[in-house]
């Protein structure tokens, strides 16, 4: 009893004349000092692992052994506390951004730009109802905004704990040398020397890019508008082209890495192969070529107005500009010729002011068409009903320019859909319901990235044999048919650094219509050819050509 008492004055004695001794000069400090410094780094470091797909490459964030020892070794005070607040919300935005990246990565196969991606937003909330719907969207809302407060919640209290500082006696002494080591590491990497080869300093890089990017941006977004001002793409009356039906068809991700990669290739060979021999016994001509899509992944708009315009419309604020100018597009091009001008856009389900601002005669969005089948995840109907509607009360043998986006090859693709021989039967829609749950739906097929790829060969070679069988309907000596791919779907369909090209299929009756493209490197039937994906030209080349071959100074 008296040995313990006397253990414990001798402990009093010892540490109670230093309250705060420690909690500042022990184990306890030098173990705050360490686990933060290592959880800050798992946090930098975390969305580069996500990025790159490799945790090796990227081991050590050196912003945060230099942080976390400095802000435990400044004495306390307003100074601490503001300074404390500046680094943490940088840390923060930082590790946002880094996520950011590698998510428009995955999506788009690009990288983050703060200055144009932030108008999508709304996009990517809207893509998120069309998957999960409303629910699950507010939910996943909920989530990451709850995750967000939580990481900023655990960098303060790294940062500005409620004790325990500033170090003193030994621990002070390891903060030091971790500052002092963490500063030469920091100078050499951003001299471009590292030490180790897998440490960086990913705030101050996010950083960096962001803001060149923003300068840089800033400078092409004044070219891009001067250029819309000073050397506008004039409105052409296309005579070559009076009197016909011109209908441009989007097939939504196609890609040529869906001719190219032998996975993707094995299933839509025999489509591509059957349509031209249907085709070739109905006497309507194809050829095919490459064109260099402005994006990947997504934003089908932006290929749109790409073609469209003439311009290469590779991000929203582009977009916008283009709308809000007094540009020209196709649209004006064929009014001025004498066409009726249409759009069927089935994947609009709000207000659309940018097909007002094209100049559209006639807008047919998803509200407008009389579809009483159900909805199959994100597709608002399936493709073959769309052509089908589109035939049957949109079209005549009057001139006319349509544009049509069809949707049924957009992620998330499932379910897969068969092809109806007989289009009489497809009526309102109704037929298609024993699909809407069919299949996995999407939350199982994409745990599972080998079934997301078999998925997006077989969504895709629906969308192509539904135009193919269309092409049959509607294809004569009076129509031409452009068909083409928006885009490259993301890379993890196309793998990284993945061409930009989609193919185009050029389809008439009328064999004069094209050769004006054979004269430009397309070649008969459904296959571009290899080499045209080294040298294919723009998509935005598309209304020049136009204009070159089909304005009257070259038809007569």
């Amino acid at each position: 009893m008296s040995s313990s008492f006397t253990s414990m004055v001798v402990i009093m004695r010892r540490y109670g004349a230093r309250p705060l001794q420690l909690a500042t000069d022990g184990k306890p400090a030098m173990r705050r000092l360490w686990i933060g410094a290592l959880a800050l780094n798992i946090g930098l470091v975390a969305p580069l692992w996500w990025r790159y797909g490799d945790m090796s490459g990227n081991l050590i964030a050196w912003e945060a052994w230099l942080v976390m020892p400095l802000m435990l070794l400044m004495p306390r005070g307003s100074f601490r506390l503001g300074l404390g607040i500046a680094l943490a919300s940088w840390l923060i935005l930082a590790t946002l951004i880094n996520l950011g990246e590698a998510a428009t990565y995955t999506a788009f196969g690009r990288p983050l730009n703060l200055y144009l991606d932030t108008p999508l937003l709304g996009s990517i909330y809207d893509l998120l109802v069309g998957n999960v719907g409303h629910i699950w969207a507010l939910c996943a809302i909920v989530v990451a905004t709850t995750l967000l407060l939580l990481l900023a919640l655990g960098v303060f209290r790294l940062l500005l704990p409620g004790e325990g500082y500033p170090l003193k006696g030994r621990a002070k002494g390891w903060a030091f040398a971790m500052l002092v080591c963490a500063s030469l590491g920091a100078g050499l990497a951003l001299s471009g020397k590292s030490i180790l080869g897998r440490d960086s300093l990913p705030v101050v890089n996010a950083t960096h890019v962001q803001w060149g990017q923003l300068v840089t941006t800033h400078q092409a977004k004044q070219a891009f508008v001067q250029t819309l001002e000073a050397a506008p793409i004039e409105q052409r009356s296309l005579s070559g082209l009076a009197g016909r039906r011109v209908l441009m068809t989007f097939i939504e991700s196609y890609g040529v890495t869906a001719l190219e990669d032998e996975r993707y290739r094995s299933v839509l060979a025999p489509t591509l192969d059957e349509i031209e021999r249907r085709l070739a016994d109905r006497e309507i001509n194809v050829v095919s070529g490459l064109l260099e899509s402005p994006i990947r992944g997504g934003q089908s708009w932006l290929a749109h107005a790409t073609a469209l315009s003439g311009y290469t419309i590779d991000n929203q604020l582009w977009y916008q500009l283009l709308l809000d100018s007094d540009a020209t597009t196709l649209v004006d091009d064929f009014r001025a010729t004498g066409q009726r001008t249409l759009a069927v856009m089935p994947a609009i389900t709000q207000p659309w002011p940018e097909g007002r601002a094209y100049g559209f005669d006639e807008l047919v969005v998803e509200k407008d068409i009389d579809y009483q089948g159900p909805p199959l995840n994100w597709v608002t109907m399936p493709d073959q009903f769309t052509l089908a509607y589109t035939q049957r009360e949109l079209l005549d043998n009057s001139p006319v320019f349509a544009q049509l986006a069809l949707i049924s090859s957009h992620a998330p693709w499932t379910p897969i859909l068969p092809v109806f021989d007989d289009w009489s039967s497809i009526g309102d829609g109704k037929l298609f319901a024993p699909w809407e749950e069919a299949g996995d739906p999407p939350e199982v097929l994409w745990q599972d990235i080998e079934r997301i790829r078999d998925h997006y060969a077989w969504s895709v070679d629906y969308s192509i044999k539904t135009v193919g069988r269309w092409a049959e309907r509607v294809a004569d000596d009076n129509t031409m048919l452009i068909v083409l791919g928006d885009h490259q779907p993301a890379p993890l369909i196309t793998g990284d650094d993945a061409s930009g090209a989609v193919p185009v299929h050029i389809i008439s009756g009328d064999p004069a219509l094209l050769a004006p493209f054979q004269a430009r490197g397309f070649v008969p039937g459904m296959w571009p050819t290899p080499e045209s994906d080294e040298s294919s030209a723009e998509l935005s080349q598309l209304r020049r050509w136009l204009h070159a071959d089909f304005t009257e100074s070259n038809t007569r």
